[in-house]
């Protein structure tokens, strides 16, 4: 049996250090006591020790938004793993606001998921397609190359140690989420793809989660699905009590 989990991307929120170990103050307050279920919350690289700091004796966990897959060198502006060790137990990597925005290609990624697994943290691994690539058929193929390539190197004894974020980009931040049926169908298809990679036994073992626009107002519909254990959340991890609706959706309380 999967765990399910559920992970607040904060991404450049909330404006100050202090704001952000203040929201994580209020999720213990909220979340601690809903049982069944791996919470975390990834706040901006600066606010990593103070929001750690609050979270310390909590359920709650601490993940990067982002790393360099590169021990040490001439990176400006990047944070290596080594750095991350002992501040937070996770990484999201291959969102697509990196893959837009920042360029980062498959290969990039993959390397930052091995390099993620070599330093003992679990990788937030996020897959999905544009809305072009949904609207011309082409959702699974892209997909499927993401995830693929993402997973060639991992084997199968780590993949207990890598969870899957499907992130439809039409649906990230615009209040359009993908519905209930469509989540189910790629999160399944995911699962697939990370068999072919992995064995099925292997990839019985990881946690895929759906991303885009979840909300309290949703969550129950896509929490019902098979195929999906949990969430990637973004706006509405930045509200405590809405983050652990979120959460208690997927619990076993």
């Amino acid at each position: 049996m999967r765990t399910p989990f559920v992970a607040g991307n904060w991404k450049m929120n909330p404006p100050s250090v202090a704001e952000a170990e203040a929201l994580a103050s209020a999720l213990v307050a909220e979340i601690d006591g809903i049982d069944g279920v791996t919470c975390v919350v990834c706040p901006p690289f600066v606010a990593l020790p103070a929001v750690a700091g609050a979270l310390t004796g909590s359920a709650i966990g601490v993940g990067a938004q982002n790393a360099h897959p590169e021990t040490k060198g001439a990176f400006t502006g990047e944070v290596p793993l080594g750095m991350l060790t002992g501040l937070c137990g996770y990484v999201i990597v291959g969102h697509s606001e990196r893959r837009q925005l920042f360029g980062e290609t498959d290969a990039f990624i993959t390397a930052k998921v091995g390099a993620v697994l070599a330093t003992g943290l679990t990788p937030i691994l996020c897959v999905g397609e544009t809305l072009d690539e949904r609207d011309s058929h082409r959702a699974e193929a892209v997909v499927r190359r993401q995830v693929s390539a993402a997973l060639a190197v991992v084997d199968a004894g780590q993949a207990g140690s890598v969870v899957i974020a499907y992130e439809p980009v039409w649906a990230i931040g615009t209040g359009r989420a993908a519905t209930p049926d469509i989540a189910q169908e790629m999160c399944a298809f995911v699962r697939s793809e990370a068999a072919a990679s992995l064995g099925s036994n292997a990839a019985d073992a990881v946690p895929v989660l759906y991303g885009g626009s979840v909300n309290p107002g949703n969550v129950d519909s896509l929490a019902a699905q098979p195929d999906i254990d949990g969430a990637l959340v973004g706006g509405a991890s930045l509200v405590a009590p809405d983050f652990a609706a979120i959460v208690r959706a997927f619990s076993s309380t």
